[in-house]
């Protein structure tokens, strides 16, 4: 709970659609909160640039003197050591950042029904001890394959390289409370989630159940 609200976290294999589910979450009236976004926000940062150009030179820019992610990401991947320095400069600042939003969201009236958090590290950073429900994504393996690489132009090779440096899914599904499928349409997902959200919301706060219409 943060201020009587609660967080939901969102986990799953990559390109399972977390952040499809996020933002169809936002239509339902919860408030979304992207780990992903904050950290784009991060490396917008003067003195973030700044240390990272330091540590690394200007071969983590782009053309445009800003941080290229994916450069930054190919240097870090393979890279243990590289990759734990990022993060202690990093998720302390979008600890905040994601504090800052969850404080402006709670002053709402009414307060919306939940905090979404959507990060592709809920289990590996920790936040998933902070979350009161936490649902798995699921989606099969050539779905996901599919996604990534018309979205992000990877291989399944990139794809498994990825999916080996985090936790594993059977581990990220078992230590979830609930599981939805995303292999259809949005309205498909919309169906689970709202046979799916009332149960969560009744779990975590009982006196608030009800109170908060699914459309």
């Amino acid at each position: 709970m943060f201020l009587g609200v609660p967080i939901i976290g969102l986990s799953g294999g990559i390109g399972s659609g977390k952040s499809f589910i996020a933002h169809i979450l936002e239509e339902m009236g919860y408030v979304a909160i992207s780990s992903d976004e904050l950290v784009r926000r991060a490396y917008d940062e003067a003195e973030i640039v700044a240390t990272l150009q330091s540590w690394w030179g200007d071969a983590i820019l782009g053309p445009d003197g800003k941080i290229n992610i994916r450069a930054v990401a190919r240097r870090v991947f393979d890279r243990p050591e590289e990759r734990r320095k990022l993060e202690l400069l990093l998720h302390p600042i979008v600890a905040s950042q994601r504090r800052q939003l969850m404080l402006r969201a709670s002053q709402n009236s009414p307060p919306p029904p939940a905090f979404v958090w959507d990060s592709p590290l809920l289990f590996e950073a920790g936040l998933s001890q902070q979350c009161d429900a936490l649902i798995f994504v699921d989606a099969p393996l050539d779905v996901r394959l599919r996604r990534v690489m018309a979205e992000r132009g990877w291989t399944a090779a990139e794809l498994a390289l990825r999916e080996n440096s985090q936790l594993g899914l059977d581990k990220k599904q078992q230590m979830s409370n609930y599981s939805i499928v995303n292999t259809t349409d949005a309205e498909h997902v919309r169906g689970q989630l709202r046979a799916l959200l009332p149960r969560i919301i009744e779990r975590i706060n009982p006196a608030s159940a009800g109170e908060h219409p699914l459309h």
